[in-house]
């Protein structure tokens, strides 16, 4: 009994040897591939036809690649997009003017960022936002006077110190006169910075009674929510 594809066979091979692909005679005539590579395994390409088959066999990877990723930026960008809502969200439901909410964000931020084997409340960082963020919050609740504070800059061998000063006391609405100190890494010497990146501030005010109430508030904090929350 003959194939269904059976009066397809010649006509198959004829546009094997006019130096088609296998996909391209069985988009043309619906017939299977494993079928199509026994009628075809005694057609023979030319070198000239065979380099084109692989050029085209890499223009269309190069094309699939380019729409994958299209899909894939598409996609993150959604995603993106969720988690910034969902963020706000909470967000919303969070009431940043009430002391205590303020005093668990920054005690949080100290254990992660803040000075702990100094005597004295301190923190350094290099994204400006979080600086002014843990300056906010002890201006607020701890009536924090502009004068005692105590700005240190760490820089790059690279940085232009005046120029970095005036970006860090601009982002942080401190005077000059608050940036008392500037230390330059001499290891950084023959390597380029990258853009954007202004070295590390470090922010002191030298009151130890509030570097100690944060590390225990950040602490008893943690095992608080162990003990309602993970059955310990």
């Amino acid at each position: 009994m003959k194939s269904s594809w059976y009066e397809s066979k010649e006509k198959a091979i004829a546009f094997r040897k006019r130096g088609h692909s296998l996909g391209a005679i069985q988009k043309r005539y619906g017939v299977p591939r494993s079928t199509l590579a026994g009628w075809l395994i005694n057609v023979k390409l030319s070198a000239a036809q065979k380099r084109r088959l692989f050029e085209n066999r890499m223009r269309a990877l190069t094309k699939n690649r380019h729409k994958a990723a299209a899909w894939h930026r598409a996609r993150k960008t959604a995603s993106l997009r969720e988690a910034e809502e969902a963020a706000r969200k909470v967000l919303g439901n969070i009431n940043t003017n009430d002391h205590d909410v303020l005093d668990i964000i920054l005690a949080v931020l100290y254990l992660g960022e803040g000075f702990k084997n100094t005597v004295g409340t301190g923190l350094g960082n290099s994204d400006p936002l979080i600086v002014r963020t843990f300056l906010a919050v002890l201006r607020k609740n701890y009536r924090l006077e502009t004068s005692h504070i105590r700005c240190e800059l760490y820089l790059r061998a690279d940085h232009d110190t005046e120029k970095v000063k005036h970006f860090w006391a601009r982002e942080l609405r401190l005077p000059m006169r608050n940036f008392r100190s500037v230390q330059v890494d001499a290891r950084t010497r023959g390597s380029k910075t990258y853009a954007g990146y202004h070295g590390v501030c470090a922010i002191r005010c030298g009151n130890p009674t509030i570097q100690r109430k944060l590390l225990f508030l950040s602490r008893m904090c943690f095992e608080k929510i162990v003990r309602e929350h993970a059955g310990s």
